[in-house]
């Protein structure tokens, strides 16, 4: 049977949802599988809602949009409450413990809270709660080796910035063990 995993990764603008879901989608390149990535975002482009559906398959995808995610990672409170309502029964939700307060009726779903804001912000990471995130959600899932998520970190950081790619992998480590 094909392997599939539909998510949507939410926040404001300058949350780094984008690039978190760049990460996943490279991961999927980088191990010879079917990927779409679709940004979407509102007019302000930080402070606004942004957030990107990214899937991985092993057949062809037939549309970019994903209306019933397998897996959330939401930023905030906002993020939550919407995309917690459109995930799939068993579906995983990773979410930042200290913005996000659970208030849904949801039992089908798999809730996992950490507070990745915090944990970056004490390792001087301000920047890297996403990626905190995603470290959690790959802690839950495996959607891919993890060899591998450290070279879509690679991929995705501007060669500019080569200091950030041991900064993201650490924070990918923060969040396996949160």
């Amino acid at each position: 049977m094909a392997q599939q995993m539909q998510a949507v990764l939410a926040g404001f603008g300058g949350q780094g949802t984008l690039f978190a879901g760049k990460v996943i989608a490279y991961a999927g390149l980088i191990e010879d599988r079917h990927v779409s990535w679709f940004p979407s975002y509102g007019p302000e482009m930080r402070g606004g809602t942004a957030n990107c559906s990214v899937t991985v398959s092993d057949e062809p995808i037939g549309s970019p949009l994903v209306t019933e995610p397998d897996v959330v990672i939401a930023m905030n409170q906002p993020s939550y409450d919407k995309f917690v309502e459109e995930a799939r029964a068993g579906a995983v939700v990773v979410f930042d413990s200290d913005l996000v307060t659970p208030e849904d009726v949801r039992t089908d779903v798999e809730k996992v809270g950490i507070p990745a804001a915090r944990i970056a912000q004490e390792a001087k990471m301000d920047k890297l709660a996403n990626i905190v995130l995603l470290g959690k959600l790959w802690d839950k899932t495996r959607f891919c080796e993890r060899a591998t998520l450290d070279a879509a970190i690679c991929k995705c950081v501007p060669s500019t910035k080569p200091q950030l790619i041991e900064m993201n992998e650490r924070a990918i480590e923060m969040g396996i063990d949160a």
